[in-house]
């Protein structure tokens, strides 16, 4: 089953680059130089997160975050 899983993405100034994230699963992110750098790693990092939860036996978690601008609408 493929889960389609929200990604945020922001500028952090200390850092000087682009962080992308993905809440519902922890500790995945990634930087870039770009927004689209940081898509690009983060959906890496996304694919080996799953890979060790597939190879582990470990659960996968649902796609449940959902920003409340998105709720609203």
């Amino acid at each position: 089953m493929e889960y389609y899983y929200h990604i945020n993405i922001f500028y952090s100034k200390d850092d000087e680059g682009y962080i992308a994230d993905i809440p519902d699963l922890k500790y995945c992110s990634a930087f870039g130089n770009t927004p689209q750098e940081a898509l690009e790693e983060v959906l890496k990092a996304k694919q080996a997160w799953l890979e060790v939860c597939r190879t582990s036996g470990k659960q996968i978690p649902e796609a449940r975050y959902c920003p409340v601008i998105y709720k609203a609408a």
